[in-house]
């Protein structure tokens, strides 16, 4: 019997350092687990859904964001020594620009439609964290649609127009009026939330559980193991 796939809806935004260590977190845990149930849906939250579309100069972000540059330097230390550790080839001072992530979250929801979605978000965290691309450029989207196999005029027709935009906005202010103020948030199987950037051995545990579940679900409705 195949087993159910228990859905694993992740609110982020590609631009978030905790979204981040959050899915190479996740994605130990799936590695280590390869039978795991879990179909992964990303879902939008812009950390900065105000951002001017061309976005910010990135000291100039964290300047205004906590205070100046040493308010920036304290917030951001604690977040560095996590990402050093769980992401070796991070390159935050690469970083240039902090975007407006609209389009990115639009380039999300179409790979999606292509079942390319989680290749899709991983290409965008790598661009971001460790390649310091402004993933709110246009072009370096369609690059990146590329390395997924997307149709890269497709992509660029589609980000030079208003397409979805409507419905990504929707979503994002859904999540908010739901109860989502931070991320990275995750919903197991359309009921139980776990906020933040879990370690893979709390991933691990789940995805056990839930197999035994799953397997003795099974096997009460297997008839061979009715009695006669």
């Amino acid at each position: 019997m195949i087993s159910p796939v228990i859905p694993l809806d992740i609110f982020h935004d590609p631009i978030c350092p905790w979204c981040a260590i959050g899915k190479a977190r996740l994605d130990r845990a799936l590695e280590a687990r390869p039978d795991h149930p879990f179909a992964l849906q990303w879902h939008p939250f812009q950390l900065n859904p105000t951002m001017p579309k061309g976005g910010m100069e990135r000291q100039a972000y964290l300047n205004a964001k906590f205070g100046g540059a040493e308010g920036a330097r304290k917030a951001y230390l604690p977040i560095i020594e996590v990402m050093l550790k769980e992401m070796p080839k991070v390159d935050l001072l690469a970083i240039q620009t902090t975007p407006n992530t609209l389009d990115a979250h639009r380039l999300i929801h179409w790979a999606g439609i292509e079942g390319r979605q989680t290749p899709m978000v991983s290409a965008l965290y790598r661009a971001y964290f460790q390649e310091g691309r402004d993933i709110g450029d246009v072009e370096t989207l369609v690059a990146l649609a590329e390395r997924v196999e997307m149709d890269a005029d497709a992509v660029r027709r589609l980000l030079l127009s208003d397409a979805d935009v409507e419905e990504i906005q929707t979503r994002d202010t859904h999540a908010r009026e739901r109860g989502v103020n931070a991320v990275p948030l995750y919903i197991v199987a359309n009921q139980h939330a776990v906020e933040g950037a879990q370690p893979p051995e709390l991933w691990m545990r789940v995805i056990d559980e839930l197999n035994a579940q799953i397997a003795a679900d099974d096997q009460d409705d297997d008839p061979s193991q009715a009695l006669v």
